[in-house]
């Protein structure tokens, strides 16, 4: 990483081949900016049948806590009314002579736990931003952990309190928050890269060589501003197993991109796109693949998109049927409306995409 222009208040130095700056010197946004007007319109433009496709698994898959130990399914529960279970509630019973039946409920929700969207906080990296020598916990743009996005020092602080009743926020991110992402309304054209149809439910990892022999075979443009979509086939997988995941079987499925192929990140940077999204966990393989020291990324992708170009990741999202109807027509573009829930200073967000066709 070297010295490059523009300069910022929050550094002096960005990481190579990066975006901070590009968008502005306070941007949050990242390639999401390239969401302009024009790119809703081509989104609009190939809307023929007026059908429309929802994009995501139910919210409690892939069920239990095997495919990742830190992340659990939703806890739905009923409120109180008057110190009464508020949950086919008999209003009369509580105010003379009404006639209602109430029910109001809470979740307690893992945000990345089913279909989702990561936002820019999600993942950042150790970076000398100010030349110093001393590198700093950095997210997009420069903006810094500790500073821009808060956390509790007490694990007593975190994960699900006790009494959640009395619970209060102990993290935000006040920078970087999905809630810039909400706002975007996360329209615009997206691309089906259909990997399943070419190489099937086995693990692939694929690096640029392959993603461009699969674009070349279907005819597959990506243009700058577009939301790339990669069909594996992998929440197919997950739905099938009905809740209970066997995580050696999914180890073993479906397509996952090789975050450690140079020429892919690469791609990914020239090819201007907005954002991508992925019917597997991660979007990329995890663990990455062997080779790297230490000194390197864990997630390599993640580190390359939400680090250095502001490029968001979606994960987990339900493709299959609009993979099949795409490719039974030959078709490969459509409008994608895809926004996060609006909760300013989450880290990420469930997601229910509809592609329009």
């Amino acid at each position: 990483m070297s010295l490059q222009q523009p300069t910022n208040p929050r550094w002096q130095r960005r990481p190579d081949g990066s975006t901070w700056g590009d968008f502005g010197p306070n941007d949050q946004l990242g390639r999401l900016n390239l969401l302009t007007p024009e790119k809703v319109r081509q989104g609009v433009a190939e809307v023929h049948e007026g059908l429309a496709f929802a994009l995501s698994l139910p919210l409690d898959y892939p069920g239990g806590n095997a495919l990742n130990p830190n992340r659990n399914p939703p806890v739905l529960r009923p409120l109180l009314r008057k110190g009464q279970v508020n949950f086919n509630c008999l209003l009369g019973g509580l105010e003379e002579g009404r006639t209602d039946v109430l029910s109001d409920d809470l979740a307690i929700l893992h945000l990345q736990y089913s279909t989702q969207w990561d936002g820019l906080a999600h993942a950042g990296s150790m970076f000398d931003a100010n030349g110093d020598g001393l590198p700093e916990a950095l997210y997009y743009n420069g903006y810094a952990a500790g500073r821009d996005v808060v956390g509790p020092s007490d694990v007593c602080d975190a994960g699900v309190p006790a009494a959640p009743g009395a619970a209060v926020s102990t993290s935000a991110a006040h920078a970087l928050g999905i809630e810039g992402m909400a706002r975007t309304g996360v329209q615009g054209r997206g691309v089906m890269v259909d990997l399943r149809a070419h190489l099937g439910d086995a693990r692939t990892v694929v690096g640029y060589d392959t993603l461009m022999r699969v674009l070349d075979a279907d005819r597959v443009a990506v243009e700058p501003g577009d939301i790339v979509c990669l069909h594996t086939g992998f929440a197919d997988v997950v739905l099938g197993m009905r809740k209970h995941p066997d995580p050696a079987v999914l180890a073993g499925s479906c397509a996952v991109l090789d975050g450690r192929d140079e020429k892919l990140l690469q791609w990914i940077t020239d090819s201007q796109l907005a954002a991508i999204a992925a019917d597997n966990y991660a979007v990329e393989a995890f663990p990455a693949k062997a080779g790297a020291a230490a000194c390197c990324a864990a997630l390599p992708l993640h580190e390359h998109c939400l680090f250095k170009l502001g490029v968001h990741l979606g994960e987990l999202w339900h493709l299959t049927p609009l993979a099949a109807w795409l490719r039974e027509r030959s078709r490969y573009r459509f409008l994608l409306t895809a926004p996060p829930l609006n909760l300013p200073g989450a880290i990420a967000s469930p997601v229910t995409p509809v592609a329009t066709v």
